[in-house]
Order: structure tokens, then C-alpha cells, then sequence
């Protein structure tokens, strides 16, 4: 009885020794690039952008042309539009997958606390009722950023303009 106590406790050592051998297998590689990251970094101000506008355009920049169904080779490039409810983004992509231009427009979201400030100082007591956010991005130029706001103080409506650094217009 001890015997076979014995045998089956150094089976059970012995079975879980040949778990522990792995066999090694090359993978093949993997080449990871960043087509559109100077769409994203162009677009980077001083503050963090809403988090709507963040994630669309962050899924313009990923979006892959190559793998579409409207992908063709004998064209140069290509017009992509992405809606969510606050926004939308007209991308036009080259035939490799890169964003030559964009014209984005945004209404109602949270401004930066730059733009936000520039208003209430000069416009104090008045209350923003409406914002629209555009963006016009060209390859090899630097992005345009605006902020059309409508302020309201009792029966009187103004509308101005501001950069991305809060500079009226």
C-alpha cells in the first residue's frame, strides 16, 4: 500500500514536470506605423481638446483607406466622412492612408478654459449660449482653429470670434 502511495505521488511529480516544457515558435513579424500622426500632433494645443472632438479624431487618423470597400488603385485620393452627434469630420485621404486635408465643425462643447476666460474677461455678465468649433487642416501648414460663440446678456446677442489661444478675431 505504501508502494503504491508512493508510485502515484512521484507519477503525479513526474507528469507535472513534462507540463512545464514549451516549444518556442518564430512568429512572423509585425510592422506597426503611424500613418496620421502628424494630423494628431498638429492638432495638439496648449489644452486638451473635448473629449468628442479627441475621439473622432483620433478615429479619422486610424481609420485604414487600404481596407475600405471604396479603396481602388487608379484613384489619388479619397473624401471620408465621420459623424457623431456633436460634429463631423471631412477627411480626404492619399492613396496610401494619409490625411491630406480635413474640415471639421463642432457645435456645443466644452471650450477650453483659455477661450473661455479671453470671453468672460472682456464680455463679463454675459452668458455663452451656443459654440461652434471648426478646424481646417491641410498637409505641410499649420491647422486653423476658430471658435465661433454666441453670447447672450438679457435681450442683447453677440457673436465673436476666437483662436484656439483665446485672441478675438
Amino acid at each position: 500500500m505504501k508502494k503504491s502511495l508512493l508510485f502515484l505521488f512521484a507519477m503525479g511529480l513526474i507528469v507535472q514536470s513534462f507540463g512545464q516544457i514549451t516549444k518556442t515558435e518564430e512568429l512572423s513579424e509585425v510592422v506597426v506605423r503611424a500613418v496620421n500622426y502628424k494630423y494628431l500632433s498638429n492638432l495638439e494645443t496648449s489644452e486638451a481638446a473635448s473629449i468628442p472632438v479627441q475621439q473622432l479624431e483620433r478615429k479619422a487618423a486610424a481609420y485604414d483607406i487600404k481596407n475600405s470597400d471604396i479603396y481602388m488603385d487608379e484613384y489619388d485620393y479619397y473624401e471620408v466622412a465621420f459623424y457623431i452627434p456633436e460634429g463631423m469630420i471631412l477627411a480626404a485621404y492619399d492613396k496610401d492612408g494619409k490625411i491630406i486635408r480635413t474640415a471639421e465643425k463642432f457645435k456645443d462643447i466644452s471650450l477650453p478654459q483659455t477661450v473661455r476666460e479671453a470671453v468672460m474677461k472682456r464680455f463679463p455678465g454675459w452668458t455663452i449660449t451656443k459654440d461652434i468649433y471648426m478646424v481646417h487642416y491641410v498637409e505641410d501648414r499649420d491647422p486653423v482653429m476658430q471658435y465661433k460663440i454666441k453670447l447672450v446678456n438679457g435681450d442683447e446677442v453677440v457673436r465673436v470670434k476666437l483662436d484656439a489661444d483665446g485672441n478675438f478675431l
